[in-house]
């Protein structure tokens, strides 16, 4: 009998499972896969609780990878959700509570399309992985690249993935990943010399030369977007001095910066060019500018080929919609599995996620299923 992706969703959601918690879902999840034929183990790290599963041939020439997680984001002010946020309710049509966009329902979908196949079919020399995190809302160090790592050590390959995560902007089918831009932070502290506004002579004020300096790197074009990705972009996102008093000259400033970059760059490169602006700026005024950087991730394209034209295929045969292929929005940790695989990513429409109030038509959770299918089926022909 076919694995429902609805009731699996709503049983998910129940699931209490704010990072890094696991409430219930990972042990849901692995007695439906086992149930099915999947060989699984637990890859926990550090309290980040993850799920390895397999079906088929170790080793196959044609391994399928989904990869997705079952941690969401705090729920917010409670009283605020017209459904309770952990309930997994169903009303007119709708799936109501917190991963009911992100993800819980897209590995639900991927979840049911993968158990149905393995009860139907014998592995010939085919596979399919699945890999499951609760650290993807998190910091993300012990969630998929643990279970990366584990790969690594067991000899476990995908030969291509495709991650669950919520991908259509406002309907289903309109566009899926084949790439991520990178993302940087850059935090700049510059330090001058305290003193009463009233004796300049005795103050080396910092807070207009890290101005200066925030101005001429947002004021830079990086680049006028290439062929697949759009332009990249820096972003200051904070500028704080933390002098409550109108008449002292502060001893430092500090600010951040935030760069989402395309494939001209790497983090290195743009980490170079920003430690040699403040360098610069450093010299010409005689305050000290501090800068530390920490890189999210590169960005990455997977180049429209087999897989990526087996996946739009799918989508448009379920929704009757060609896929645009796109390289925007935020990371995901398709960032990790670039390095093992080529990685795609489709799922459903992402309008409500992290919001009060998350929630999902069924009627696209049952689409998502019925891609996920087509893609395995089109795979192993």
């Amino acid at each position: 009998m076919p694995l429902d992706p609805v009731d699996l969703s709503a049983a998910l959601i129940r699931c209490p499972s704010v990072t890094p918690e696991e409430g219930g879902a990972l042990i849901l999840l692995q007695t439906t896969l086992e149930d099915a034929g999947f060989d699984c183990v637990r890859i926990d790290r550090n309290g980040t609780p993850n799920l390895f599963a397999r079906w088929g041939d170790k080793g196959a020439s044609k391994t399928l990878g989904f990869n997705g997680h079952t941690d969401v984001v705090p729920v917010g002010d409670a009283e605020a959700w017209t459904h309770a946020p952990f309930g997994g309710e169903i009303s007119d049509g709708i799936l109501w509570g917190r991963g009911a966009t992100d993800m819980k329902t897209g590995v639900a979908a991927f979840v049911a399309a993968a158990c149905d196949y393995a009860t139907q079919n014998r592995p010939k020399d085919t596979a399919i992985i699945i890999t499951i995190t609760g650290d993807e809302e998190g910091d993300a160090t012990d969630g998929t690249t643990a279970l990366l790592d584990y790969m690594v050590e067991a000899g476990e390959a995908m030969s291509d993935c495709i991650v669950g995560e919520p991908t259509c902007p406002n309907t289903m089918g309109e566009m899926m990943k084949i790439g991520r831009r990178g993302s940087i932070t850059g935090y700049f502290t510059a330090r001058g010399v305290q003193g009463h506004v009233a004796y300049p002579s005795q103050t080396h004020n910092p807070v207009p030369v890290l101005a200066r300096l925030m101005a001429e790197l947002s004021a830079h074009t990086l680049d006028q977007g290439t062929k697949h990705f759009d332009p990249s972009n820096l972003e200051v996102t904070t500028f704080d001095v933390g002098n409550p008093a109108t008449n002292v000259v502060p001893a430092q400033a500090k600010a951040t910066v935030n760069i989402r970059f395309n494939d001209a760059h790497s983090g290195a490169s743009l980490c170079d060019w920003m430690r040699a602006k403040a360098a610069r700026m450093a010299e010409e005024t005689g305050i000290d500018i501090d800068v530390t950087f920490q890189i999210s991730g590169e960005s990455f394209l997977t180049p429209p080929g087999r897989f990526v034209d087996l996946v739009a295929g799918a989508v448009e045969e379920v929704t009757g919609q060609k896929p645009v292929l796109s390289t925007t929005g935020g990371t995901s940790d398709a960032r990790f599995i670039k390095n093992h695989c080529p990685v795609v990513e489709f799922g459903l429409v992402g309008k409500t996620m992290h919001k009060v109030d998350e929630h999902v038509e069924i009627q696209h959770i049952e689409d998502l299923k019925r891609v996920y299918s087509c893609l395995i089926r089109d795979y192993f022909a």
